[in-house]
């Protein structure tokens, strides 16, 4: 199998997390990188020895030999950056939320079959073995259909200086949403969402939210970022899922591990994205060995699905509207 050669636009934090995968995976090469910072661009570019760098994706784009790009670029810059990406034959992974605007992700999608090509939400969950044995439970009927679905994700309020610039149903609800649409295997027909605004941000620092699917499920969700930053836990996120025949339920409250000194504590994920002797591993590093196999064998990734994701983004859309105005939103 030939080499897959990738490209990664957006070198924020998770961003250069892309770049440490791709490169930790043998059977890929990363060729090009882009962002606007000329600075940073230039640190990452020498730090991993990527000779093609660009300032200005729509160059990028226009190259020949890149197979796969990641876009881990602002929300509101994704479509574009897909949309090109797609029309010049290359498949694309777009980074939750895959969009905030229904027809931006519909549009995605309907590039990605004109052109068949492949679009991938980053949905890196479905690749955490906790989340995934959850999904492999209820499909081999151990815990059974899903009946009752809790999930509680909770950040700092540190981080939440950096991400409220988007609406908590977008950027930290994403995710569950994306869980429990697959494990219901089902679509939501009825959304009411509360939202607490402690802060006086536009995005609320709290947000609840009870959906009724048309399997007959039921899922609740209480998205925050709540956690003082000295408590030294980055991740506060907790899972129950009642089937008819068994619950499955976790939490990763605490990884595991727990560092303590003179400044406090701090629990390490080492689940999503950890780097250990010069290569890397986690849900991230699977997501992105799984859809560069699939390319470089001609296989359809369809261990996830962005048709899901588009639910999604019509969901959170019902959870913005209901958590504003009150009102129970039918879908």
């Amino acid at each position: 199998m030939a080499k897959v050669k990738v490209a990664v636009i957006g070198l924020g934090s998770w961003g250069e997390c892309h770049v440490e995968a791709y490169r930790s995976i043998p059977s890929v090469d990363v060729i090009a990188i882009c962002d606007t910072r000329e600075q940073q661009l230039k640190e990452v570019g020498d730090r991993y020895g990527i000779e093609g760098r660009y300032t200005d994706s729509r160059e990028l784009l226009q190259r020949s030999d890149i197979d796969l790009v990641s876009v881990v670029t602002f929300e509101e810059n994704h479509l574009a950056s897909t949309l090109q990406a797609l029309g010049s034959g290359m498949h694309v992974l777009v980074e939750k939320p895959v969009s905030t605007k229904l027809h931006e992700a519909e549009a995605m999608l309907e590039s990605a079959s004109r052109h068949k090509r492949h679009v991938v939400p980053g949905h890196l969950l479905r690749f955490d073995p906790r989340y995934a044995e959850i999904h492999r439970a209820i499909q081999t009927g151990q815990i059974g259909q899903p009946q009752s679905m809790y999930f509680k994700r909770a950040r700092t309020k540190g981080m939440f200086e950096i991400y409220n610039r988007t609406h908590t149903a977008y950027l930290s609800t994403v995710h569950d949403l994306d869980l429990a649409i697959w494990y219901a295997a089902s679509r939501v027909k009825t959304v009411k969402a509360i939202g607490n605004w402690v802060t006086g941000a536009e995005s609320p620092d709290i947000l609840w939210a009870l959906l009724e699917f048309e399997s007959g499920a039921v899922a609740c969700f209480n998205s925050n970022w709540m956690t003082p930053d000295e408590a030294g836990i980055v991740m506060n996120d907790s899972i129950e899922v009642i089937g008819s025949q068994g619950t499955a339920q976790f939490d990763n409250r605490s990884s595991g591990l727990e560092l303590w000194n003179q400044t406090g504590r701090q629990t390490p994920d080492l689940n999503i994205h950890r780097v250990m002797n010069g290569s890397t591993a986690g849900a991230l590093r699977d997501q992105l060995q799984y859809l560069c196999e699939c390319i470089g064998t001609g296989r359809d990734p369809v261990y996830t699905s962005f048709t899901d994701a588009i639910h999604g983004i019509e969901v959170a859309n019902a959870i913005v509207q209901s958590a504003a105005t009150g009102k129970d939103i039918v879908l």
